[in-house]
């Protein structure tokens, strides 16, 4: 995904001449070709991520569109008050892109963890919330935000992310895709976790389930008509970020103001610090959110809840 960054950046600020690129001492091989062809309008800001933010800030009231770029925790918890007073509350017209979200960076300790930026970010006003899935989504809601007049968070991956969805859809946060038809279950995937996700409802669904999936990149704003019209089966939310205050909480948040509640099972990263060392892939089996734990914790609830 950050080499669809990359590439998709230069594209938007080759045709915009007021896209600038503000890195958090991160991507510079990555950026070579943006820093050769428009070198004015990328700037490294250093290990100094809230001085970024209000540099950005001042950007976008000058007429320019910013777009910040570096590690999820660096560019969100570590930024909060910056994103919340100088472009939230001015609601300017900047990006905030966060690389390497969830567990990612599994094997570089608690610093580099990314579980708590959702439940930050989409509890600011004007900010738009966007977790895509694989590189073609990415550029796609790139694309989107770059039209906004108020401030936008897309949470991204690092690399290695398979392709899921399809190039090039006129891409609105609030319209998420259905991958998977089914009622027996219905599982509601946000951001990277979608293979995970597929590779669970497979195994459901060769032991004779009918399991919906969905891919919710648009966490702020939602789906409304799609949660709406979910048939009448068990909803559980899947995403690489803490059980708390993210997308699962979001989808409960809409089901107990609707009028008509309904349990929703949240699978996420639980309520504590990792302190094991391995890669994403070992971290999400720790955590219990690879394809095969979606699928046991899934089979539970159905066998004794539902």
């Amino acid at each position: 995904m950050r080499n669809a960054f990359a590439d998709e950046i230069l594209k938007i600020a080759m045709a915009d001449s007021r896209v600038v690129l503000l890195s958090g001492d991160i991507g510079n091989r990555l950026f070579d070709k943006m820093k050769a062809t428009l070198p004015n309008r990328f700037f490294n800001c250093g290990v100094a991520e809230a001085n970024m933010i209000s540099m950005a800030a001042g950007l976008a009231a000058s007429g320019f569109r910013p777009v910040c770029y570096t590690i999820a925790p660096f560019v969100t918890s570590r930024c909060f008050e910056q994103i919340k007073i100088d472009l939230c509350y001015h609601r300017v017209p900047a990006i905030i892109v966060g690389t390497g979200s969830g567990l990612s960076y599994a094997s570089l300790g608690a610093t580099h963890h990314s579980f708590e930026d959702l439940a930050l970010l989409r509890s600011l006003p004007e900010m738009h919330v966007i977790a895509p899935a694989d590189a073609n989504e990415l550029r796609s809601a790139l694309r989107w935000a770059a039209t906004q007049s108020g401030p936008s968070y897309l949470r991204i991956g690092k690399k290695g992310e398979p392709v899921l969805t399809a190039p090039d859809v006129d891409f609105q946060p609030d319209t998420w895709t259905r991958m998977r038809e089914g009622s027996d279950a219905i599982l509601l995937s946000c951001g990277t976790i979608l293979p995970e996700v597929l590779a669970a409802a497979d195994l459901l669904i060769a032991s004779g389930l009918r399991v919906g999936v969905w891919n919710c990149a648009g966490v702020k704003p939602l789906d409304e008509s799609a949660l709406a019209s979910l048939p009448p089966g068990p909803v559980f939310t899947v995403e690489e970020h803490s059980i708390l205050g993210g997308f699962g909480s979001a989808v409960a948040e809409f089901f107990s103001a609707s009028g008509k509640p309904r349990a929703v099972y949240r699978l996420g990263i639980p309520d504590h610090f990792l302190h094991d060392c391995g890669e994403q892939t070992e971290a999400r089996i720790h955590c219990g959110i690879d394809g095969a734990s979606i699928a046991t914790k899934v089979q539970t609830v159905l066998d004794t809840k539902w």
